[in-house]
């Protein structure tokens, strides 16, 4: 059984989120074995495929290591990637059967594109406990399946270094609960947004690059910033992921590169 581990959101390797890719099922393995396997590769997400009577069509599973996401962007744009690069599928589009319905992978001559429901999502009172768990201030707070916390600067959203276990308490508000909450800053030059995201309520102390967030910080920042397209920066020390992101009525339409940097055999059948 093969798996690849893929640079998603990322132009060369050691940039962008990685995430490991195992090779299609025929049938879906027992997702104790699954969940066993992604605490193993010990990254943000692991990808899970099964195959269709359609080729271009599969379903899809995510799991951090610690549990099984509802909605993962760069395991599904590694999944896409390996499905086009590693094992020549001709199709030009593929669709993904996921927790949260049907996702679409398109490739293009430079990269892919994904299709992915917005997550509009509402301002709220800064929740108790926020600031001193991030050890920023926020200037705005909105939740969606997150929390996101506007802050005054780029310097602020590079220089934060929350304290991780406080920010687990943090965020009940949210879809997909606690402890998952990024800072955002729009900023100028090269990006219109830049951003982080820890997540030590999946088991992510913070994630490098987030297509999900995306879904929630394209509608928020095209309604700030008066346009539909915008160039993010997911701001993680040391590799940092680059997306260009398009609010198209209820849907994100996500921009990213990936490159593959292992390619591995496991010894085991899950």
């Amino acid at each position: 059984m093969r798996q690849w581990t893929v640079d998603a959101f990322a132009a060369e390797p050691f940039k962008g989120n990685p995430a490991c890719v195992v090779e299609p099922f025929e049938v879906w393995p027992e997702a104790a074995r699954m969940q066993q396997l992604a605490a193993e590769n010990n990254q943000a997400e692991t990808a899970f495929l099964v195959r269709t009577a359609d080729p271009a069509r599969f379903g899809l599973r995510w799991f951090t290591p610690a549990l099984e996401a509802r909605l993962c962007g760069h395991a599904t744009l590694a999944s896409a990637h390996v499905l086009f690069a590693e094992l020549g599928f001709g199709a030009s589009l593929m669709t993904f059967d996921t927790l949260s319905g049907p996702l679409h992978v398109e490739r293009r001559a430079d990269g892919y594109r994904m299709d992915f429901p917005a997550d509009p999502p509402r301002r709220i009172v800064p929740p108790a406990g926020i600031a001193e768990a991030l050890g920023v201030m926020p200037v705005e707070v909105f939740v969606a399946a997150y929390l996101i916390a506007i802050v005054a600067s780029e310097d602020v959203v590079r220089g934060a270094s929350p304290d991780l276990a406080a920010l687990r308490l943090v965020g009940s508000e949210a879809t997909d609960g606690r402890g998952n909450v990024a800072i955002s800053a729009i900023t100028t030059g090269a990006y219109d947004v830049v951003s982080r995201f820890f997540a030590p309520g999946s088991g992510i102390p913070e994630d490098p690059t987030t297509g999900s967030l995306h879904c929630a910080l394209t509608p928020l920042f095209a309604e700030k910033l008066g346009r539909p397209r915008l160039r993010f920066h997911q701001a993680y020390p040391g590799r940092g992921g680059d997306l260009v992101c398009e609010l198209r009525g209820d849907r994100v339409l996500i921009d990213g590169r990936a490159v593959t940097v292992s390619d591995g055999r496991l010894r085991l059948e899950l």
